[in-house]
């Protein structure tokens, strides 16, 4: 019974003997949550489709080797990790014709703008855009992580590659900066 079991344990069971039922439920589990977050990232369809089988094939393959120290059974996490990078990859890797069809792609679903480009164009003209980019990179990418991309500390700490304390460390240290900058 797979459906009981942590995600540690189907990834040691992946990895140790290619258990082919723990992969189907780890599976199950996330790629659809996969799926609709690396969507959020870029409009060609067919290529985050490409990304999340990549990303689980890595895992059946073994290529990708899950480390449970400090990220406390956090699969979600990893896998967001592998995923996202595997994305960069293929759109760096897709050269100009790649650029081209993602910005054909995001014109023809112009007015369907995402929850990201709607906070973002609301703030883009505010003292917070300007408050925003006064902030070092390191606190602007933990407030990418836990606030737009929505992740948990953890799973911000694996995509990161950063300690969870760091995480909440440096979002602390933003909210504080971006309080000051707008009162």
């Amino acid at each position: 019974m797979r459906e009981t079991e942590s995600d540690g344990e189907l990834l040691r069971a992946i990895a140790a003997d290619g258990d082919r039922r723990a992969f189907e439920e780890l599976y199950r589990r996330y790629a659809p949550w996969l799926l609709a977050r690396l969507r959020g990232r870029c409009a060609d369809a067919a290529l985050v489709d490409d990304v999340v089988q990549e990303t689980f094939l890595a895992v059946w393959r073994g290529t990708a080797r899950y480390r449970e120290e400090g990220y406390s059974d956090d699969a979600a996490g990893w896998l967001w990790r592998i995923g996202s990078r595997r994305l960069i990859d293929a759109l760096r890797g897709d050269g100009a014709r790649g650029r081209l069809r993602q910005a054909l792609s995001r014109l023809r679903h112009r007015d369907e703008a995402s929850a990201e480009e709607r906070v973002l164009a609301g703030v883009e003209h505010g003292d917070l855009a300007g408050a925003l980019v006064r902030l070092s990179p390191e606190l602007r990418a933990v407030l990418q992580a836990t606030v737009i991309d929505g992740l948990t500390t953890r799973e911000a700490a694996v995509l990161l590659g950063i300690p969870p304390g760091t995480v909440k460390t440096r979002a602390m240290r933003a909210r504080k900066q971006l309080r000051e900058a707008l009162t």
